[in-house]
């Protein structure tokens, strides 16, 4: 006879260890997908991590939500591949690598070789492979990673030139010179979804100034009084020096105020916009005159003295602020001359706003995308530098700071720039955050840079002592920060290649609208907004370690070429030989064979830099052609991996094509993957594909602490998910991770949610268990025999049974939507609730004692079936001790003969076994259950201790005969000799109503007043009326408002010797009177408590009799006397009595209401 397995001990750590050590040694991964071949395929995409950095407790979080749905997808007869992958270049790596060999980005080429670095990246990128692994593996993360796809992978590389040659054929390929933001810290451009990661835009608090521009012809009123100045607000003082416009909006209105400079008591005229008028001046200074001033008095006086709209001012000039350098413009030629002339006069622009600054914009066009535009169209040269070379630069290089006179073209510096007033701020960094003193060791330290200084500071008390401040003051405002290296932004002229995406958004918004975004609000709004104010995508990275951009051109851009695969390079380059450009063809010279794509094959060549660079081609004019020097954005890479993990198209084209392997089903990922691979992902498949890449996403939350704040090393609060896998398991914390939020929703994780998982549903299920184990074993329960016809089983082996198909059925449901948290939570309410809480407690006795009987074999058969099933369910969340379960259970049943839960079949729902009636009337007897016990705990009368009566209000029909139905029960349970059922509450029980301002409010703002005063005058009549109506209509104002039971909060007043609940529709009154009768039950209800207590710790078998003696005393005597039958045979007792001195082989003393008793047991002999 087999025997259902007996745990010791409930250990999960163990068990994570133990069902690992099955997997491994059954390969039962590999057979998810084997025994699935020929099976309908489910389609899933791994985003692929980064592995030159730890993994942390989100990732465990990132992780379970898509192992969820490949095992369920799997469970439910799908093969479902997933394949591994390692995104390997980019930013974080190259950051790494520089921090690790103590350079910089302006070192590479110099101190260390290209070759070098690189090489330093590839090692550096896979640091923490085996971290990953091991993680992946412990937390039962099924994926493959013994063939990952790994984005360096020349066959991957070959990929994403592919699908480049196919955007460049589209004409969706293309360079420009544009403002873009750039990261000084990392030294390259950034692309806008990269500015639009969450957290990139931050508030920082600025010096800001408003300053004051010297007009060379002003209108007659602007000339009276003092000198006049127009007046412009920047929150980047440092970019004054670049000025050579201002912006006016055309339809404002604009003033002319006669007033006095604050700093210096100068008279003086400004101009700005009239809604700003009394953000710079106090309106209490009005009725001051001109004359009354004095330097230092705190109000100002200003006078309007005249009116015009934007359109009156532009074409006014005004003198440099800051004449360092003259603006330059090139000619044709790409010859530079001075162009002052042209410059620093007003120019219209429709993006002016009056919401802040003075309705007047400095306009500096080589450090906004917005001012370019507009100087261009008014035809205002910009502030640019001449380098040595000859290139036109902004007044910043691309390090942040300001460009030393030495790096400068020497006649540019004699003919435009005051070297004397220049040479003060040379080489100043534009903001700490770049100078290198505040970087040590790698590590920025933004507190210092913070506390020092600033070149904006300088500037601006330069302009103060110069009576061109208007006004200075710190100012907090929302800022971009590169993603990577949490410094800010700047943004710079910038030769960049990009993706014509824009030609394309209006697709992408179609397509998106089929994609089932969960949340649906991400999609219409985070990720769908994003769509809707699409830029072009900026595809060029200026640094070393990534993708090379696959474009060769001629020195004066006339030809160009983009290469789309290995084998067309390798051809160009025989051309090139012949040529005479190249002595030979690498490729050959290290026996590269195209067109054979094993990887022996592709690892011996390298398509990265410095390899690449040094491949010269030949133009059609036999002109040497170079490569564009950029690499392409890491986004590019990601966005790629359904086509380059299978390097498409060319090795498995067909696969891909035929939709067998693409677009993907399902994919999940960070919300902060919204604007990046979600959307690399989306626009790639678009442009080249005109397809979505997934169905369906999953956008997860951030994992907080459980304070809310963000989690980090250096904040200390950051969680280790090895350690806590190790000491709890990997299923509670999973199991807490899903069940505790919605996967979208932030987590404050807190680890003593874990715990309280691992004891309230684990600890829950694994005691259930062993019930059930412990019995069958003692019975032989098999489940050999038939099952016992329904119509045959108790009422209550039908309604767990029916409440287990709907559980089945909704649990199946939530799945199949990627709703994981209403799966869990609906799991751990059955388990919770109504196995072990309401079946097997009032059950317990069925299982005790005599023979198997067709109510024992019924039992039996109902409590396998819902541990198996169960099992199932919760599989995909809990794979460990979900396996586990089913394997202790089908082992000795032999009712599945697969080795895992994981290869089994999902349960399906038997609509037959489906009974709502009896779920509906068992669910009314649960409630009133736990009112009643909720009541007794009001006034600390125990459940042993029996009551008199219940009162029970009926509403309706159909709830009085379901509690009919359950009456016995419902006594049993809270302890009652009687439940009286009333259908008239006056004079017995007082009800108190009021709205419930959550629902109505929102409804009825505005009458909210005039409804809580109408309902505080209800009668009870009304307010039992209201209870039996589930909508009904409130008349305010002569107007019929609809309302529902659910908008008000009714309570009932306690009667005297009554404790009075109101829950819904439900009202219990319980008597709590208790009588003498009543009094030794209850006593008599403990004692077998005791006892029973004695018999487990003593280590009686369940079915063994005893003797039992009581210590006589006054507390228990009269229970033994009346009770002592009952007590007898509750407690398997041959013989009960009291005595003076209680002896027996195991003799207690025991508490009952706070009265010392003495019991001592004796196992009775045959």
């Amino acid at each position: 006879m087999g025997k259902f397995a007996e745990h010791s001990k409930f250990n999960l750590s163990e068990i994570n260890k133990e069902v690992l050590k099955k997997w491994d040694e059954n390969q039962v991964f590999a057979k998810s997908m084997t025994e699935r071949e020929g099976c309908p395929s489910f389609v899933f995409f791994e985003g692929p991590p980064s592995a030159n950095g730890m993994p942390g407790i989100h990732h465990v979080m990132a992780r379970t939500i898509k192992d969820i749905f490949c095992r369920y997808k799997t469970m439910k007869g799908f093969q479902v591949k997933r394949k591994a992958g390692w995104d390997t270049h980019g930013l974080p790596v190259e950051l790494g690598v520089e921090k690790a060999l103590g350079i910089t980005k302006e070192d590479i080429g110099k101190t260390i070789s290209v070759a070098d670095y690189n090489a330093a990246c590839r090692k550096d990128v896979m640091k923490f492979t085996k971290e990953w692994e091991d993680l992946t593996h412990k937390m039962g993360y099924w994926v493959d990673m013994k063939d990952p796809y790994i984005t360096y992978d020349n066959r991957y590389i070959e990929t994403l030139w592919w699908l480049l040659k196919q955007l460049y054929k589209k004409g969706l390929l293309y360079k420009g010179y544009t403002i873009q933001p750039y990261s000084p810290a990392a030294g390259t451009g950034l692309s806008s979804h990269e500015l639009n990661q969450p957290g990139c835009y931050r508030d920082v608090k600025d010096l800001t100034v408003v300053g004051q521009f010297k007009m060379k012809n002003p209108k007659p009123e602007m000339a009276e009084w003092g000198t006049p100045y127009f007046i412009a607000w920047t929150t980047t003082p440092w970019t004054l020096p670049s000025n050579t416009a201002l912006c006016v909006g055309p339809k404002i209105d604009y003033v002319a105020v006669q007033t006095y400079n604050g700093y210096t008591g100068e008279k003086m005229t400004v101009v700005l916009a009239k809604a700003l008028l009394y953000t710079h001046f106090n309106k209490k200074a009005e009725g001051v005159t001109l004359e009354d001033y004095k330097p230092g008095d705190k109000l100002i006086p200003f006078k309007v003295v005249g009116e015009y709209k934007g359109t009156d001012l532009v074409g006014m000039e005004y003198e440099q602020l800051i004449p360092w350098v003259k603006p330059t413009e090139l000619d044709n030629e790409g010859n530079w001359q001075e162009a002052s002339a042209k410059a620093f006069r007003v120019i219209p622009g429709d993006y002016v706003t009056t919401e802040d600054g003075t309705g007047i914009v400095h306009i500096a066009p080589t450090f906004g995308a917005d001012d370019a535009n507009v100087a261009r169209a008014a035809g205002i040269p910009s502030l640019f530098m001449i380098n040595k070379r000859g290139e036109t630069r902004p007044m910043v290089d691309l390090t942040g700071k300001f460009y030393l006179l030495d790096e400068l073209d020497e006649k540019f510096v004699a003919q435009c720039v005051d070297t004397e007033a220049y040479k003060e701020y040379q080489g100043r960094w534009v903001k700490n955050a770049y100078d290198p003193q505040f970087t040590v060791d790698g590590k920025y330290d933004e507190k210092a840079a913070q506390a020092a200084e600033s070149l904006d500071f300088y500037i601006c008390m330069m302009m103060k002592a110069a009576n061109q401040a208007f006004k200075i003051e710190k100012h907090v405002h929302n800022y971009p920060h590169c993603w990577r290296t949490d410094k800010p932004v700047l943004y710079y002229p910038l030769d960049s290649w990009f993706i014509r995406s824009t030609a394309c958004k209006e697709r992408m918004m179609e397509l998106n609208k089929t994609i089932n975004w969960k949340p649906e609000s991400t999609g219409t709004g985070r990720f769908g907004k994003w769509l809707e104010n699409l830029n072009d995508w900026n595809l060029s990275r200026s640094r070393y370690w990534g993708t090379p951009l696959p474009i060769w051109r001629t020195e004066d851009g006339t030809e160009e070429k983009c290469i789309e695969s290995v084998e067309e390079l390798y051809n160009e380059i025989e051309k090139s030989v012949a040529a005479g450009l190249m002595k030979s063809n690498p490729y050959k010279d290290k026996g590269f064979v195209p067109g054979e794509y094993t990887k022996e094959n592709y690892d011996k060549i390298d398509l990265h830099r410095p390899y690449v660079d040094d491949i010269i081609l030949v133009s059609k004019d036999g002109k040497p052609m170079k490569r564009e020097t950029d690499l392409i954005d890491v986004w590019f890479d990601s966005g790629s991996m359904p086509y380059a993990q299978i390097h498409y198209p060319f090795e498995n084209k067909e696969l891909l094509d035929s939709h067998q392997v693409y677009p993907a089903d399902f994919i999940a990922e960070g919300v902060d993957q919204t604007r990046g691979w979600f959307f690399t992902l989306h626009a790639i498949a678009t442009m080249v594909f005109d397809s979505v890449s997934y169905k369906a996403v999953i956008s997860n939350g951030l994992v907080l602490d459980k304070n809310g704040n963000k989690m980090s090393k250096r904040l200390g609060n950051a969680v280790d998910p090895f350690s806590t896998i190790e000491k709890y398991g990997s299923d509670p914390l999973r199991w807490y991770m899903i069940t505790n939020s919605s996967p979208w929703d932030n987590l404050k994780f807190d680890v003593e949610g874990v715990e309280e998982v691992r004891r309230k549903f684990f600890g829950t299920l694994y005691n259930t268990y062993s019930f059930f184990a412990l019995y069958a074993n003692v019975d032989g329960f098999e489940y050999k025999e038939a099952d016992v016809p329904m119509e045959k089983r108790p009422e209550i082996d039908r309604w767990i049974l029916s409440l287990l198909n709907t559980l089945v059925k909704n649990v199946d449901a939530c799945y199949n939507d990627y709703e994981p948290t209403k799966a869990g939570r609906l799991i751990s309410d059955f388990v919770n609730d109504n196995l072990s809480n309401w079946y097997v407690r009032l059950n317990r006795k069925r299982f005790w004692g005599g023979g198997m009987t067709e109510d024992k074999l019924s039992a039996y058969q109902t409590l396998y079936t819902c541990l198996e099933t169960v099992a199932k369910l919760m599989a995909p969340i809990a794979p460990f001790y979900a396996d586990m379960l089913y394997s202790d259970l089908i082992a000795v049943t032999g009712r599945d003969q697969v080795v895992s839960v994981h290869l089994a079949q999902f349960p399906v729902c038997d609509e037959t076994l489906v009974n709502t009636e009896l779920e509906a009337r068992m669910q009314v007897a649960q409630d009133i259950t736990s009112m009643v016990l909720a009541l007794r705990r009001k006034v600390n009368i125990k459940v042993r201790q029996p009551l008199t009566k219940i009162l029970i209000p009926v509403l309706d029909e159909k709830t009085g005969r379901h509690i009919e139905k359950v009456r016995s029960l419902i006594m049993n349970e809270v302890n009652v000799k009687e439940v009286e059922l009333i259908t008239n509450t006056m004079g017995l029980i007082t009800k108190r109503i009021k709205p419930n301002f959550k629902t109505l409010g929102p409804r009825y703002g505005k009458q909210m007043k005039q409804i809580a005063a109408l309902v505080a005058s209800f009668s009870q009549e009304r307010i039992a009326a209201i209870e039996a109506n589930d909508s009904f209509f409130l008349e305010i104002d002569g107007r019929q408002l609809p309302v529902t039971r659910e908008d008000f909060e009714i309570t009932s007043e306690d009667m005297p010797g009554w404790l009075v609940a109101t829950e819904g529709k439900l009202t219990v009154a319980l008597d709590v009177t208790v009588t003498e009768t009543l009094l030794r039950e209850g006593i008599a209800r403990e004692l077998i408590n005791r006892i029973q207590n004695i018999r487990k710790e003593s280590g009686f078998e369940v079915t063994d009799k005893i003797r039992a003696e009581i210590g006589r005393c006054d507390l228990v005597e009269g229970a033994v006397t009346d009770f002592g039958t009952y007590i007898a045979s509750q407690t398997l007792a041959v013989e009960l009595k009291l005595a003076d001195t209680p002896a027996g082989d195991f003799v207690h003393d025991v508490d009952i209401d706070e009265h010392p008793v003495t019991i001592a047991v004796t196992k009775a002999t045959a």
